[in-house]
């Protein structure tokens, strides 16, 4: 049973190379749930990674693109064979010069098909895999032709020095808040520049709103009621890396137990409505990254049934909304929302492009 989505865009590339949905606020949404069995969207596999700190009995990641899954390869192979540390230079996340060196020693870890796909993209290699998909890419035109008007070098390295909530107050205020700033973020992140740039158009066929106000607004949320020197997201938008600052699966107090549980992990390229005719049994939680956005109402509220029907009592369905509103309230008889939980966790997400969280209980 194909997606819907499928029939609509091309996923024959990269197009996420990093996970862009917080992986705090999923585990803190997940964590009742420890030691279940779970399915994850992969995307570049981040956060299905981050998933085997929960104790897991299994993590089943799945993608509608081969190359996706092929990312979580190469990520799966990296902690296999490399330091820490290596593996922050190989992602990126931290400068390096030794990347394809790093990569000749991990390359027999990955399976023949991944092998055969990263042997071709030394570009992307030498430049950190964190930074070769084409929503990485946007982000990269941001910071190289639009960042520059917006902030000067002094102004970022003072965004990431820690303040209290009134000192963020005022540099959002005297260093964002002008014409220029609006003008700039309206454009670059409408959906016409964002769905030719870093997503698809299709992705906003049912889209309410406008995004690049909605932008503006998740943005305030992340530099003031947040902590912007905290941020892995804002410091790879900003700077082009992550340094210190990093996303949950690179933090190395996640390192071993990341690795230790990776027999726990499978892939497939497959969509979630085929996955779920097909497979038998209960599941304890879905990461369901924001799938709902790309489909009628109708067909969201069919998968979210055919999901809420192979989940048990008590599991979780977990996803996000960016500019589609997309939930389980034709459901009740099937899935009861964990609102205040929801909107607990959404006012703590970095990844500050979503309008909304969602958590949702099988009754």
């Amino acid at each position: 049973m194909s997606s819907h989505i499928e029939q609509k865009a091309r996923f024959d590339f990269i197009r996420y190379a990093q996970v862009w949905e917080d992986a705090d606020i999923l585990l803190e949404a997940l964590k009742p749930l420890s030691g279940g069995r779970f399915v994850s969207v992969c995307s570049a596999g981040d956060n299905a990674l981050s998933m085997l700190t929960l104790n897991p009995q299994e993590v089943v990641a799945l993608d509608l693109s081969e190359v996706q899954t092929l990312c979580l390869d190469f990520r799966i192979a990296a902690l296999k064979t490399l330091s820490h540390e290596q593996l922050l230079e190989i992602i990126g996340s931290v400068p390096s010069d030794r990347r394809l060196g790093l990569y000749t020693k991990m390359r027999k870890a990955l399976s023949p098909r991944a092998r055969q796909f990263w042997d071709l993209q030394e570009h992307i290699i030498r430049a950190g895999v964190g930074s070769g998909g084409k929503f990485e890419r946007y982000f990269s035109t941001f910071r190289t032709f639009i960042l520059p008007f917006l902030l000067s070098g002094y102004d970022i390295r003072q965004l990431f020095h820690p303040k209290n909530h009134a000192g963020r107050q005022v540099f959002f205020e005297t260093r964002f808040m002008n014409w220029r700033f609006k003008l700039l973020m309206r454009l670059f992140f409408s959906r016409t520049v964002m769905g030719k740039l870093g997503r698809d158009p299709e992705f906003f066929a049912f889209a309410e709103g406008n995004l690049g106000d909605n932008i503006i607004k998740r943005t305030r949320h992340a530099l003031v009621e947040l902590d912007p020197s905290e941020n892995p997201y804002l410091h790879w938008i900003l700077t082009g890396r992550h340094d210190q600052t990093l996303p949950f699966w690179l933090r190395p107090e996640n390192f071993d137990v990341i690795r230790n549980n990776l027999d726990r992990l499978r892939y497939e390229v497959c969509s979630l409505e085929t996955f779920v005719q097909r497979e038998e049994g209960l599941w304890d939680g879905f990461n369901l990254s924001d799938v709902f956005e790309y489909m009628p109402e109708k067909t969201s509220d069919a998968l979210l049934t055919a999901l809420a029907e192979h989940t048990r009592p008590g599991g979780r369905l977990v996803y996000w909304n960016m500019m589609v509103p997309r939930d389980g309230a034709n459901l009740p008889h099937l899935l009861r929302p964990l609102a205040e939980l929801s909107q607990q966790l959404h006012h703590q997400d970095r990844a500050f492009f979503y309008s909304r969280f969602v958590v949702e209980e099988r009754v």
